[in-house]
């Protein structure tokens, strides 16, 4: 895999919004204040002030906006501005040689999930599945949060285990030690691959799978699909993020999350971690996608097996 030069303090992050509509400039200008408090420099991209029903423009300034963040020499990192719907439209506009050669700190989650897979499948690029502009600096950004995320970006791993929050522990759906690549993100985008030039693939892999706003049936549907297309199965291991609001209009008549879990991914004996506080949450913790990393599910432990950055 390609590793990014880590950021360094004073270096120059582009802000981009390849995905859903969110136009309001003193949000925005809240966030970027956020980026700069933090010691760098920002460059908004158009995308962020474009809207196209709800899309953040066209397809073709999203696409320009990414490609060119990557290939601008004065932009060090690239951090989205916000998730939604619409990544997967510009998977087919994305200039890969240019964005291989280029190697940057990409950084996002949910619906960017589409280009964490292409970029790290295509591009062979390690990319961060962290906090975005609007999602969590425009408020107080808290900090285990922000030291998340710059301990990754920055090269600063003081520890190579990645752990949760204080009083949040990571639970053991099935017992077991695992090793691979780490791939994934948000569910909906990962089944979205699914029969695409872009579908993930998982064999030897670590999946992390998180959610947010989808009844427990809804989930139910989608690990199935990805059980029939057997990228389950391909997985060395599983981790199970953040399920924010996965809850059912009529408890009465659903199953629980945890129900779901136990039929579909128990029974495949893969070892598999639950209540990782990565996804749609706060505090959030940073993922580097494309690092080999180790499960112990025993242990409730990931451990970097390499840096993030070099």
């Amino acid at each position: 895999m390609i590793k990014p030069r880590p950021l360094k303090y004073g270096d120059t992050i582009g802000v981009i919004a390849p995905s859903g509509h969110y136009y309001n400039e003193e949000k925005i200008d809240m966030g970027k204040k956020t980026l700069e408090d933090m010691g760098f420099k920002v460059k908004i991209g158009r995308s962020c002030y474009e809207a196209y029903g709800y899309l953040s423009g066209k397809d073709e300034i999203r696409a320009y906006d990414l490609n060119s963040m990557f290939e601008d020499k004065e932009i060090d990192g690239i951090i989205c501005l916000r998730g939604g719907y619409g990544t997967s439209r510009i998977l087919d506009k994305l200039d890969y040689e240019v964005i291989k050669k280029n190697p940057k700190v990409y950084v996002g989650f949910s619906d960017i999930t589409a280009t964490h897979i292409a970029l790290n499948q295509i591009c062979d690029l390690v990319t961060f599945h962290g906090p975005m502009v609007t999602s969590h600096m425009i408020d107080d950004l808290d900090n285990f949060t922000k030291n998340s995320l710059l301990n990754l970006v920055m090269g600063k791993e003081e520890s190579r285990c990645l752990n949760n929050p204080e009083s949040e522990e990571i639970g053991c759906l099935y017992g077991g030690k695992a090793e691979g690549r780490l791939t994934g993100g948000n569910l909906t985008l990962i089944c979205n691959t699914l029969g695409t030039p872009y579908e993930i693939d998982t064999k030897g892999k670590i999946l992390f799978i998180e959610e947010i706003r989808e009844e427990p049936y809804r989930i139910d549907r989608m690990l199935t699909q990805l059980c029939l297309a057997g990228k389950l199965q391909d997985a060395n291991g599983i981790i199970l993020g953040d399920w924010k609001e996965c809850i059912a209009e009529r408890p009465e008549r659903s199953l629980t999350l945890m129900q779901v879990f136990d039929d579909i991914i128990k029974p495949l004996k893969k070892p598999t971690i639950y209540n990782l506080k990565s996804g749609h949450c706060s505090p959030m913790m940073t993922l580097p996608m494309g690092v080999m990393v180790s499960i112990d599910t025993f242990k409730g432990e990931i451990i970097l097996k390499e840096g993030a950055t070099e």
